[in-house]
């Protein structure tokens, strides 16, 4: 049993300062004060003064395998390690496959994923990767979704990108049609994680789905929506609609848009709250240890980096800080948004029946200082008290 107390909630929502009582993995109550006969009870208590207490991150783009190989073996990313995760403020994760589908595969993707289940985090994954049709685990990506409990969907499948097989429509609204009904049948998000990539057809693959096929919009969940202001304005039409778009962050979201003219998360939010589009309709995931390949015009390979789950909590203050943006507007695009979208109805909020996902940020700074996971202190006063299985 844990509480804490006199935190400012952000539920993600400002609800004001309030106690929380967690018991195992759930959230019990968030009242102004509780009592608790501390003699009768094994609770441990968290100052929650001056802390914002905020929902867990939810990063649903995420590659726990590691990415890359582009430019050769040397350029595969490695594998994520479980602080990699919590210092970033990560409680859910939901991982996927990228260029490579075939020196990495979903069987390898779901065994990784039990295992950072198994050390404190809820985890879930796409099953697929960019190319089309979807390599999948059984003989349907139906049964696939049936039959893997954590495969919520299917992804990264790209779309105006010439590392994806060039996909016909055809194989790509099949794919989509698809998730849709084993999302259905399982009860799940049936979700199509969309990486989109520099492209010159941009969203047309969505948009010509939309127009040709009865498949909801809620289905497709494009990513990487800050390439280019071409791109956004495609995707603020795309959210305008009733879809939702997901935006990479970035660790150093200035130096990213200066080198490459990837627009800042904080930049987007705000083109569409200029654009009266609802913000509940764009997420910020990381693209976590994915690699960052960068070409040339013509293709050639140029450079390559490791994406970091750290870029989720620097959005959010270069939104706050830079941008003027409240946090109870950014906040939402790791946490409440990405739960929707996903269909995660215990996780999102802080409220009584949740999971016991919550981040303590300092006041002033937003800086990550305590995180629980299912119920679970995994760093206090940012110190690491619970680390994976191989970390030292």
């Amino acid at each position: 049993m844990t509480i804490i107390r006199q935190a400012n909630v952000y539920d993600p929502q400002p609800i004001g300062v309030k106690d929380i009582l967690l018991i195992n993995n759930k959230i019990i109550a968030v009242e102004d004060h509780i009592e608790l006969d501390t003699n009768a009870f094994n609770v441990e208590e968290i100052d929650g003064q001056g802390r914002i207490a905020s929902p867990g991150f939810i990063d649903g783009h995420f590659h726990p395998l590691g990415g890359g190989g582009e430019n050769g073996y040397q350029n595969r990313t490695p594998e994520v390690q479980l602080s990699d995760l919590t210092t970033a403020g990560v409680t859910t994760v939901c991982g996927l496959l990228g260029t490579d589908g075939e020196g990495r595969d979903d069987v390898a993707l779901i065994s990784k994923a039990h295992a950072l289940d198994i050390e404190g985090l809820t985890t879930y994954v796409y099953i697929g990767n960019y190319r089309l049709p979807v390599k999948t685990v059984t003989d349907s990506i139906i049964k696939d979704m049936l039959v893997i409990d954590k495969a919520i969907g299917v992804g990264e499948i790209a779309i105006s990108d010439h590392r994806n097989g060039a996909p016909t429509f055809e194989q790509f609204a099949h794919a989509c049609a698809d998730a849709r009904v084993g999302g259905l049948l399982s009860g799940k998000a049936g979700v199509v994680n969309i990486h989109v990539g520099p492209g010159k057809d941009r969203l047309k693959f969505i948009f010509q789905a939309l127009e040709e096929t009865d498949i909801p919009i809620t289905t497709f969940f494009p990513t990487h929506i800050g390439r280019s202001q071409e791109l956004v304005d495609e995707g603020i039409k795309f959210a305008a609609m009733g879809g939702t778009i997901d935006v990479t962050g970035n660790e150093d979201p200035e130096t990213a848009y200066e080198r490459d003219g990837e627009l800042p998360f904080r930049v987007i939010l705000q083109q569409m709250i200029d654009a009266g589009v609802s913000t509940e309709h764009i997420t910020m995931s990381s693209d976590g240890q994915g690699s960052l390949p960068r070409f040339d015009e013509d293709g050639n390979f140029l450079r390559i980096g490791v994406a970091s789950a750290k870029a989720l909590i620097v959005g959010i203050k270069d939104a706050v800080f830079n941008g003027d943006i409240p946090l109870e507007v950014a906040l939402p695009a790791v946490t409440s948004n990405v739960a929707r979208v996903l269909k995660l109805s215990q996780k999102g909020h802080i409220g009584a029946d949740y999971d016991a996902d919550i981040l303590l940020l300092d006041e002033k700074t937003l800086d990550i200082q305590t995180v629980i996971a299912k119920g679970q202190v995994m760093i206090k006063d940012q110190e690491i008290l619970v680390k994976g299985t191989f970390e030292a």
